[in-house]
């Protein structure tokens, strides 16, 4: 059953608990600097406390995956899922367990990636599907606005003044003569 017009609907518990969140607006590179950073720092820290636990890296990567689409711009929607790997790719860094030396870091990481893929698949799915949803919603938020503009401009068309008006085109100025070429 709908809601009768002029009433509200109530809203969940829950939901007024998540409205009351900060609601940043991050551009699309800010959102991606912000999940990068985050996944270092996190990753800092499971290295810390511990001891580089790869479950526990790829759990928290998954809300920082959420919060990084749900942050980002509209206009930057696109940028969530593809800024949330690389940000796993910096975050695992620390955690990686390479030895001394660029190549030996290097080969670390690249293991390190393949071997926890299923985190970095599950954070960017999240991002992904959390973008389209957005995505899906603006789309439809502006096709309401549009019908509502076209709706309101019909009927102001008709509620305008009853005045004869001739049927045919309206006839032309001087201004609005064609102009002939000269030779």
């Amino acid at each position: 059953m709908s809601a009768p017009a002029g009433r509200a609907r109530p809203v969940a518990p829950v939901v007024l608990a998540l409205r009351r969140l900060p609601n940043p607006r991050l551009t699309g590179i800010g959102a991606g600097l912000f999940a990068a950073v985050t996944m270092f720092v996190l990753a800092c820290a499971d290295w810390l406390l511990f001891d580089d636990s790869a479950v526990v890296f790829g759990a928290l990567f998954l809300p920082v995956s959420a919060l990084t689409a749900l942050w980002v711009r509209p206009a930057d929607l696109v940028t969530a899922p593809i800024s949330v790997p690389i940000a796993f790719a910096v975050g695992i860094i620390p955690i990686s367990g390479g030895t001394s030396g660029f190549g030996g870091q290097t080969m670390a990481v690249v293991t390190a990636l393949a071997v926890h893929a299923g985190w970095l698949y599950g954070g960017t799915l999240i991002a992904g599907l959390i973008a389209t949803v957005r995505k899906v919603r603006l789309m439809r938020a502006r096709q309401r606005r549009m019908l509502l503009a076209a709706q309101t401009a019909r009927a102001a068309g008709a509620g305008q003044s009853q005045s004869p008006r001739p049927a045919g085109p309206a006839p032309r100025t001087t201004a609005q003569a064609p102009r002939r070429r000269q030779h």
